[in-house]
């Protein structure tokens, strides 16, 4: 197990369901879904802080398993604590090659509010 695997925390894919609401129309509600193991860090550069400064959100970077890999907007759930992440940017773009001896995808997140 390396460094990376070590250091994946449980988490869940989070999917928005359209239920009806009893009146004739409908509620989107967000179930558990898929789970998943992600090693989840947040951006600390100055560049990233002067940001944050400015208004921007935090950015997180979330590395995953090429088998769990998130796409944009994609919503999940960190287990431990029921943190919610949206993913803000593609697995597919940063991703280990076909012939590297392991297989991970990572996307960029900021920290979201599910919707009411």
């Amino acid at each position: 197990m390396n460094l990376i695997e070590k250091s994946m925390v449980d988490c869940v894919r989070l999917d928005k369901i359209s239920e009806p609401d009893g009146a004739g129309g409908t509620n989107n509600v967000w179930k558990d879904g898929a789970p998943f193991r992600a090693a989840i860090s947040i951006n600390t550069s100055t560049e990233m802080q002067i940001a944050e400064a400015q208004g921007l959100k935090r950015v997180y970077s979330v590395t995953t398993k090429k088998s769990a890999m998130l796409d944009y907007h994609d919503v999940f759930k960190r287990v431990s604590d029921g943190a919610i992440f949206r993913a803000t940017s593609e697995g597919k773009d940063i991703e280990t090659p076909e012939f590297a001896s392991f297989s991970f995808a990572q996307v960029t997140a900021e920290r979201w509010d599910l919707p009411k």
